[in-house]
């Protein structure tokens, strides 16, 4: 054997890698083609693409699954994926039929998922091209639904995995999600795998950018989609800047924890790793077929090479003017430079894309029509597919490669034309900044697309650059793609999810350390100053308490009780607990004196002298609630579920029902409700029956806060609210701008209007121990003000009760602006 061959064997034998894990890949196409013959029998044709190259064969080689939709609607539900064709011998020959998970969709919705939304608003919002983009709520929700069928089609692949109990070594399969498709199915997916008590990892990987904040903050439904993407355990982007954008949008949409240097996000309990991954090409298959493609260029000209899919990202038309302007301030290069553009069609039915394809048309003709000459024309302009044997022969013989888009999530061409150059000496590549591999490929020539006079002279550079310099910059470049090719992303990945057969190197830091009490000095510390008087207005359960099966058995750690105690003396702090049950029994659990209580989300309020609120309840309420009490107990009350009492509302509980029953019997107790004038309000693995009143936790606090603090309120305290769940949230829209808000918050995909989210009870604890530090580092002051200094101002207060919401609520003004509010505001959105 030579030493070729041995230099063949290594690379080979370096570029294959095992899962520890079955692997089931979601992406929103199948890695092959499906088409039908003149008889109408499906036919199944390869796909070439990278990505398929790397995955397919450790699905294959792990016995997983694909699952996509195969890009034809199939319209009979019962047709089977045919296998693949005896001779293929591509990387996806291997994936039988039955391991293929094929999505089937309505076509108008399919359409106003993919075009709709996938292209119509993601596309543009996600390549900074915000002007670009729309916002259709009923594209939205085909995107939701399409996604909830792609997550179906998921378990069920899930449940097949198990069955067959393919689990290698006995580690959970790995589910990777593929793209800005499918942004909300990893969320799904985890719920609906952990009802089904299957094990697995999930992960997602993004192969366009991901924009900064302030970009991604557009999206009205920004928030479900981080949401979405962090029901996975690992998310991959191609460069770091990516990572921070995705980690920063976490912490300023969601209010996460999160930690930049590790690239770590903390959703409820969990922990979720961000980590750049950058996508490689197939380096040895280009190397091979370059040197089998045969000559195309027949003439002694520069060739200067763009090829791109005709799309307003990839900055065709800068490039094109660029062009002219070189022939303009560098004449020297008219007639022995060529641009030869190759613009594959894309999106030929969408009025935008036929638009930017009629100006290349007239681009084109404009240059050309001014500079040809008898002999030679400047652009030679191919709009159609290019196969790889020839785009091959074109990478390698080209001078010059332009990728200069707009904005790019990574740019395989430039990594295609870096492998393609082996001729000697070697070309030289221009890439856009704008691009992932500008992060990356340091020995190229970088240039501004926006920039034509900049970009003209680097073009010319490139041009008149002398042969030992081409080499060496050509060398590194080389040598850096073929370490960093496919395979290598694929490693990388399995890497990450822990799962690569061969030893790792350490995988860094995973988890997010514990809450303390130095996390909340960012946050409140400015906020709350050293003057101001603090009111903690606190739900219970679920947040001072841990949730528990039975409401009797939530009760309130014993260091978090003795906490509250601490701080009730403190007569700069004031404290309210805001609760669904019943005031007596949350006074009970709670057990402090000299706090306000407000129980039935503040339809009983009692205070600290002993006095108590009651909202007025209309009479015939009170007779339906014994009528719905009976029913519920008669109809619903079964496997496991139960009502409580609590006076003015009913809670229906169903936490202890199996998971496949709930749904039914929740929806049964939803129509019990509705029918005897009573509003269903969903609560943790509950139901509430809530009378019509015009009157929740928002409004109970500000009536609070009022009769503690007076009729100015605002200007006179600073206040954290601190809640877990959607009645929380009528408080936390009460009181936004006016207060530090905190949601405690599962995994699941929560919108909430707090500032930021806690992981548990713990965490609260933690801010409440912070606090307590806080304000026991302040002098005592003189007059300050006490509940019973506000008895006066309580008493002023006209409270005009009705069973209608009035159409302005009382005046709620903003502190005057400060240093230290105006800090809490900017870091908290």
């Amino acid at each position: 054997m030579s030493a070729k061959d041995n230099d063949r064997g290594d690379r080979a034998s370096r570029s294959s890698c095992n899962s520890k894990a079955t692997m089931i890949v979601v992406s929103n196409r199948l890695p092959f083609i499906l088409k039908r013959d003149e008889n109408g029998v499906l036919q199944r044709k390869a796909s070439a693409g990278g990505l398929v190259t790397a995955v397919a064969p450790v699905v294959i080689r792990g016995q997983g699954n694909w699952v996509g939709w195969p890009g034809i609607h199939l319209e009979d539900p019962n047709e089977k994926i045919p296998e693949s064709d005896p001779n293929d011998k591509t990387p996806t020959a291997g994936l039988r039929s039955e391991k293929i998970v094929p999505i089937r969709a309505e076509p108008k919705l399919f359409d106003s998922y993919y075009n709709g939304c996938c292209n119509g608003t993601f596309w543009p919002l996600f390549h900074s091209m915000p002007d670009r983009a729309t916002f259709i709520a009923d594209h939205w929700k085909a995107y939701i639904k399409i996604n909830e069928e792609f997550a179906e089609k998921t378990v069920h692949a899930l449940h097949l995995l198990n069955k067959q109990k393919k689990d290698k070594n006995g580690s959970p399969p790995i589910v990777w999600v593929h793209d800005y498709h499918l942004m909300l199915a990893a969320n799904w997916i985890r719920q609906r795998a952990e009802e089904d008590e299957i094990k697995c990892k999930l992960a997602f990987f993004l192969h366009i950018p991901f924009p900064p904040w302030d970009i991604f903050r557009l999206f009205p439904w920004s928030d479900e989609v981080l949401q979405g993407i962090l029901g996975c355990d690992m998310v991959g982007f191609h460069i770091e800047d990516y990572c921070l954008n995705f980690i920063d949008c976490c912490q300023r949409n969601l209010g996460c924890r999160v930690d930049r240097k590790n690239l770590l996000v903390e959703l409820g309990d969990r922990t979720i790793c961000v980590r750049p991954l950058p996508i490689g090409v197939p380096y040895e298959r280009f190397v091979q077929l370059a040197q089998n493609a045969k000559p195309v260029f027949s003439t002694s000209q520069k060739v200067i090479l763009g090829v791109d899919r005709l799309d307003y990202t990839k900055g065709l038309v800068h490039r094109l003017k660029a062009f002219e302007r070189l022939l303009e301030k560098h004449p020297e290069h008219i007639e022995k430079v060529v641009l030869l553009q190759i613009s594959v069609p894309s999106r030929t039915d969408v009025k935008e894309y036929q638009d930017l394809k009629e100006e290349m048309d007239q681009l084109v003709g404009r240059i050309n029509g001014r500079f040809t000459t008898p002999n030679w024309s400047p652009i030679r302009y191919i709009y159609g597919c290019v196969g790889q044997d020839e785009l091959a022969a074109f990478y390698r013989d080209a001078a010059v490669a332009l990728v200069t888009p707009l904005r790019d999530g990574m740019n395989l061409v430039a990594k295609e034309f870096v492998a393609c150059q082996i001729n000697k000496p070697p070309g030289v590549l221009i890439v856009s900044p704008f691009a992932g591999a500008g992060e990356m490929m340091h020995e190229a020539l970088i240039c501004n697309p926006y920039e034509l006079d900049d970009a003209a002279e680097v073009i010319h550079r490139a041009l008149i650059m002398p042969e030992d310099e081409r080499t060496v910059r050509m060398n590194h470049l080389r040598r850096r793609e073929q370490l960093n090719d496919v395979d290598s992303w694929m490693k990388a990945f399995l890497k990450a999810m822990d799962s690569l057969e061969e030893e790792a190197d350490d995988l860094g830091a995973t988890t997010m350390q514990p809450v303390t009490i130095d996390d909340f000095d960012e946050y409140l510390s400015k906020y709350i100053g050293y003057t101001q008087k603090l009111a903690l207005l606190l739900d219970y359960d679920g947040t001072l308490a841990p949730i528990a099966p039975h409401p009797d058995l939530a009760t309130l750690p014993l260091e978090t009780k003795h906490t509250l105690q601490r701080l009730s003396n403190m007569s700069d702090v004031y404290i309210a607990i805001i609760s669904g049950r019943n005031v007596d029994n949350v006074k009970q659990m709670v057990g402090i004196e000299g706090i306000t209580y407000a129980g039935n989300h503040g339809l009983e309020i009692l205070h600290p002298d002993g006095s108590k609120f009651v909202h007025p309840m209309p009479m015939e309420l009170q007779d339906k609630v014994v009528d719905l009490l009976k029913s519920l107990q008669e109809q619903v009350c079964k496997d496991g579920a139960w009502v409580e009492n609590k006076g003015a509302l009913l809670t229906f509980h169903y936490r202890e029902t199996p998971v496949p029953k709930r749904a039914a019997l929740a929806e049964q107790a939803r129509k019990l409700i509705t029918a005897s004038g009573f509003t269903p309000a969903p609560a943790h693995c509950a139901l509430e029956a809530r009378p019509p009143v015009q009157w929740d936790k928002g409004r109970a606090s500000i009536y609070i806060l009022r009769t503690a603090f007076g009729l100015d309120w605002s200007e006179r305290i600073r206040i954290i609210y601190a809640g877990d769940d959607n009645t929380d949230e009528d408080a936390m829209l009460a009181l936004k701008g006016m207060a530090a808000t905190f949601r405690i918050v599962s995994s699941n995909i929560i919108k909430t209007s707090a500032e930021r989210r806690l992981s548990s009870t713990d965490s609260v604890l933690a801010m409440l121990k912070w606090v307590e530090r806080h304000f026991s580092r302040r002098k005592p002051r003189a007059n300050s003000l006490t509940y019973k200094n506000a008895r006066k101002a309580r008493d002023t207060i006209q409270m005009h009760m009705s069973y209608q919401m009035p159409s302005k609520t009382s005046p709620r003004h903003s502190p005057p602006h400060t240093p230290d509010k105006g800090s809490s505001g900017s870091d908290s959105s």
